[in-house]
């Protein structure tokens, strides 16, 4: 307890930490922003960070009122990342009302993090169904078992329906939902952060320009 401070009933935290595992020079940085993403996920492989493809998605709806959850990389290229999720949900209501989305991978082992700013779209049903069917059959279930984002009384009802599922399907193929599949998000800008000691770290932001390319940009700290 002793990084912590409470006075009068407000708790302060004091742990600090010096950052100093890396750098980053724009002689480093690939022309690319996905091929230094690329490169920097191999390396958060390599490194054993634990669900190195975990990134948190931030929406809002016509409301204007954030939210924010962690779900799983599945697919990237030089198109977008690509997330799967239910298409009644809550974030899929609010991209549906305002695609416009950020994602935030959180390498902290690496002190590192690469925040990707963008329009979310939806894939394709069949770029859908090619990643369904490689999925475990219990995760294949479970999408067709959870009305995501829905209020329920019970996990029984939840486990019912798993039942209800496995009788349904037998030992044959699970469909791809109707309700389920993936977005891609297309991003405008890609900035790439390592910690620094001191606080001062090193953040380069890649914006997308009217032709295609890239720019590239330093960022304070």
């Amino acid at each position: 307890m002793e990084d912590i401070a409470i006075m009068n009933n407000v708790v302060k935290i004091e742990t600090r930490s010096e950052y100093t595992r890396g750098e980053l020079e724009p002689a480093e940085l690939k022309p690319n922003p996905f091929d230094q993403f690329a490169l920097w996920f191999e390396q958060a492989i390599a490194a054993k960070v634990v669900e190195p493809n975990a990134m948190s998605v931030a929406t809002a709806g016509a409301d204007q009122r954030p939210l924010v959850r962690t779900v799983l990389l599945k697919i990237y290229d030089q198109r977008g990342f690509v997330f799967f999720t239910n298409f009644e949900s809550r974030k899929a209501r609010q991209i549906a009302e305002n695609s416009n989305v950020s994602l935030l991978f959180p390498w902290l082992a690496l002190e590192r993090q690469v925040i990707v700013c963008g329009a979310a779209e939806k894939i394709s049903t069949a770029e859908s169904l090619a990643y369904f069917v490689t999925r475990p059959r219990g995760s294949q279930l479970g999408a067709w078992v959870s009305a995501q984002s829905s209020v329920i009384t019970t996990r029984s009802l939840l486990e019912q329906q798993w039942e209800n599922m496995k009788r349904k399907f037998g030992e044959g193929e699970v469909p791809l939902p109707s309700f389920w599949g993936g977005y891609r998000v297309v991003p405008r800008e890609i900035e790439f952060w390592q910690g620094r000691p001191s606080r001062l770290h090193d953040r380069f932001l890649y914006s997308r320009q009217p032709d295609g390319s890239w720019n590239i940009d330093r960022l304070a700290p």
